[in-house]
């Protein structure tokens, strides 16, 4: 079968990587000495994360709002720190991205802030060895995953078009919201099951 695919474009957290934040909480509250449930509310509850990865907020002011909501200095390395610790490899996933990459374009397109792709080497060294430049956080085209515009705006940047793009993702609703979008959506469970979905479309 001819694949009509010329770009596959990657989430990150939940597909490329696991993600725990029970991991983070834990390591930021160990950093700052803040209470775990103070600093789950700064991150997610208080909507301050959302924000940030929408690109409402630059990284200082994200880091200033974070301090200023647990009454503590949350410096770029404790954040980093918390960050790199919640983010494990997903070796298999990685592998079969590599193996599309030898014959299609690939690309990284993940709900966060520029705070966690510009020290992508740190937080992340596999996705960054194998992605490289082409990695983009949401932050980037002022919108979150499912909004069409951070699709459309990653494709744009990339010179790639909606229709000649599949986007793999972990959650329902962003792939959802891809397929809204115009691109094809492949909703990722594991390594063995992305590679059979891969090996049907003829990309590896």
């Amino acid at each position: 079968m001819i694949s009509p695919i010329g770009l596959l474009l990657f989430d990150m957290e939940g597909v490329l990587s696991h993600y725990d934040r029970a991991v983070r909480v834990a390591r930021l509250a160990a950093i700052t000495g803040a209470p775990p449930d103070a600093i789950r509310h700064a991150i997610w509850g208080s909507g301050l994360e959302a924000r940030a990865d929408a690109g409402e907020l630059s990284p200082d002011d994200y880091l200033t709002a974070l301090g200023d909501l647990l009454n503590c200095r949350v410096t770029r390395d404790d954040w980093l720190a918390s960050r790199h610790a919640s983010i494990t490899p997903n070796d298999a996933a990685l592998a079969l991205a590599a193996r599309a990459g030898e014959r299609h374009r690939i690309a990284v397109l993940t709900n966060n802030s520029s705070l966690v792709t510009d020290h992508l080497g740190y937080l992340n060294p596999p996705v960054a060895r194998l992605f490289g430049a082409d990695v983009f956080p949401s932050a980037a085209f002022d919108a979150v995953k499912p909004a069409a515009r951070t699709y459309l705006g990653c494709v744009a940047c990339l010179g790639a078009q909606p229709d000649a793009t599949l986007f793999i993702d972990d959650t329902d609703a962003n792939v959802a919201g891809a397929i809204d979008a115009g691109l094809h959506g492949y909703r990722f469970t594991d390594a063995d099951a992305l590679g059979d979905e891969l090996r049907r479309r003829g990309l590896i």
